[in-house]
């Protein structure tokens, strides 16, 4: 399983922002990981609509996290950015697989993802983040 860009891009964003007491830029997000400025605006957008991070326009505006660190789920990001309801072909609804309902892969998948995110629910922002001091360093370059 590899996550969409923009579910990477969310989660360092996400952690860039918790080790920050100021606001951030997006372009100075899209500079420090080397990243789309044109994705990243997307994840943000993404991320201010649900929630997580708020926005300041204007000059000397920027984006910082809207809650604490340890409000926000790792897992319910994930679920959020990724497309999970069709994790193969035949989990999606309307799928015409021909061997439906004599196959046992898409119980078994099931299972393995949603494992994957019970675990992924055991994470917070302030847990991935713990360490602000050793990701800013080496934001810092």
């Amino acid at each position: 399983m590899q996550l969409s860009l923009h579910t990477d891009y969310a989660l360092r964003t996400l952690m860039t922002l918790a080790t920050e007491d100021r606001l951030m830029t997006v372009d100075e997000l899209a500079t420090v990981h080397a990243i789309s400025r044109n994705h990243l605006a997307k994840v943000v957008q993404h991320l201010q609509a649900r929630g997580w991070i708020d926005t300041v326009r204007g000059r000397g505006g920027g984006i910082r996290l809207a809650m604490l660190p340890a409000e926000i789920g790792v897992g319910q990001v994930v679920r959020n950015f990724e497309t999970l309801d069709s994790f193969v072909a035949c989990m999606a609804d309307g799928s015409s697989c021909t061997i439906t309902g004599a196959c046992g892969l898409k119980p078994a998948l099931r299972g393995a993802l949603e494992a994957f995110l019970a675990h992924l629910d055991r994470f917070t922002l302030a847990d991935i983040a713990r360490d602000r001091s050793g990701l800013k360093a080496l934001l810092a370059g």
